[in-house]
């Protein structure tokens, strides 16, 4: 049996490499010139930088977090996080209900008394459960973590009303601890999120190295600039074809975005159609920026939810390795999400990178006068958008493709905003599912 499988991101080449690894016969379908999808590096005057957004390697799954550091061999550091927000011109620890001595002593009262407010009056029933995204934080942390970080940072991020997203995604966010929000109130020392809070990162290559070390031994199951166009099915075999070649194969999985494997197909549904166009995303421009300075301060990623600045995060690759940077130089990289039509979605990308370096330089993040390079790439898919029609479209789309015979994996394929770990466990428990 061949298989193909369509798209060449992290999900497509998890699913080569464990096939290969169990002798399986298949061909990986990737529409640019090279593999990795959002996991892609880019090396610049010495300056490596990821591209499609920062990105660590952990996970609470053991198996799964020894398995991708096993895959980068030697080529693997290990750091601590140390992560912070943006608030006030206050760097408070993250995540922020960790970090509330940090805050003005105004707005570190605020924080803990509208929690223990809001504990009690759930305890006594007075609360209803949260209906959408903004009334889980309000249920969950209290007024005063809700509004001062929790909505306008996810407001920012998403660029839709919270009161019209779903649960589904922050659901799994972990619930703090009690006695952690009186500590972090009070300056006692509480982690949050433990599961991240040791990272691993490639020593050289940036996090594409990982996709790499998946590509390795499977480079001759790749073919490259290969865009699908059209798909179909004839007697009982798949044929994928870009315009000029095609392909036959017995069994198709696909890792491409849910618009993209449905644009391919023919005959489809109107029904099926319409919820795809349904599917909301955001897209992303990351800025990396190059800094004539050796380490400017020793934070991992500092979230940022002021709404007048452009980028909601700066991550500091040069913190994660020093050998993603010229020796004696830093770099920072600031991510933007935006949506097709929006004012940033307008803006060139030189105009991007000036408002960047400025508000960076106005927060005193960096000194634009120690910026030696700074270059912007985007993402047309980045953020999955879990609107209050969320499920009834991907149930409407899944039970087509399982009718059609077509299985879809991956963050775009299962459209779900899913962490590179959870891409790889997902397509490995697929292939043993297959024995």
């Amino acid at each position: 049996m061949k298989i193909g499988i369509l798209g060449g991101g992290l999900a497509g080449l998890s699913l080569g490499y464990f096939l290969n690894r169990d002798g399986s016969n298949f061909l990986i379908l990737e529409k640019t010139e090279e593999t990795g999808g959002l996991l892609k590096s880019v090396e610049v005057d010495g300056f490596t930088f990821d591209v499609g957004g920062s990105h660590i390697i952990f996970s609470k799954d053991k198996k799964i977090l020894n398995f991708m550091v096993s895959l980068l061999g030697t080529n693997v550091l290990k750091n601590r996080r140390n992560t912070k927000i943006f608030y006030k011109g206050h760097y408070v620890k993250y995540p922020f209900e960790n970090g509330l001595a940090d805050l003005p002593k105004e707005d570190n009262f605020e924080c803990l008394y509208y929690f223990v407010q809001n504990l009690i009056e759930k305890k006594m029933g007075k609360l209803s459960s949260p209906r959408n995204m903004k009334e889980w934080f309000y249920y969950t942390f209290g007024k005063g973590i809700a509004e001062k970080y929790l909505i306008p940072y996810n407001e920012k991020i998403w660029k839709f009303p919270l009161e019209n997203m779903s649960t589904a995604w922050v659901e799994r966010i972990p619930q703090p601890p009690v006695d952690d929000i009186i500590k972090s109130s009070l300056g006692i020392p509480t982690e949050g999120y433990t599961h991240q809070l040791y990272f691993y990162y490639p020593k050289f290559g940036g996090i594409q190295s990982l996709a790499r070390s998946l590509e390795a031994p499977i480079t001759d199951r790749i073919v490259t600039n290969f865009k699908v166009k059209k798909i179909k099915k004839e007697d009982s075999k798949w044929i994928v074809s870009n315009g000029k070649k095609e392909f036959e194969f017995d069994k198709l999985i696909s890792t491409l975005p849910l618009q993209e494997l449905i644009q391919a197909l023919r005959d489809v549904p109107k029904e099926i159609l319409e919820a795809v166009d349904n599917l909301k995303y955001n897209s992303l421009i990351t800025v990396g920026i190059g800094i004539d300075k050796p380490r400017i301060n020793d934070f991992s990623w500092v979230y940022i939810p002021d709404k007048e600045i452009l980028t909601h995060r700066v991550s500091f690759p040069s913190n994660y390795s020093p050998y993603v940077v010229p020796q004696g130089k830093s770099s920072v990289l600031a991510e933007i999400t935006y949506r097709e039509g929006d004012e940033i979605s307008k803006m060139k990308d030189k105009e991007i990178i000036e408002r960047t370096v400025e508000d960076l330089d106005k927060l005193k993040i960096i000194n634009k006068k120690d910026v030696i390079l700074a270059m912007a790439y985007k993402f047309k898919y980045a953020y999955v958008i879990y609107d209050t029609d969320y499920m009834y479209n991907l149930e409407t789309i899944f039970r087509y493709l399982t009718w059609i015979g077509i299985d879809s994996l991956g963050r775009f394929g299962r459209w779900d905003y899913i962490n590179m770990d959870s891409v790889i466990k997902s397509a490995m428990e697929y292939v043993d599912s297959m024995k």
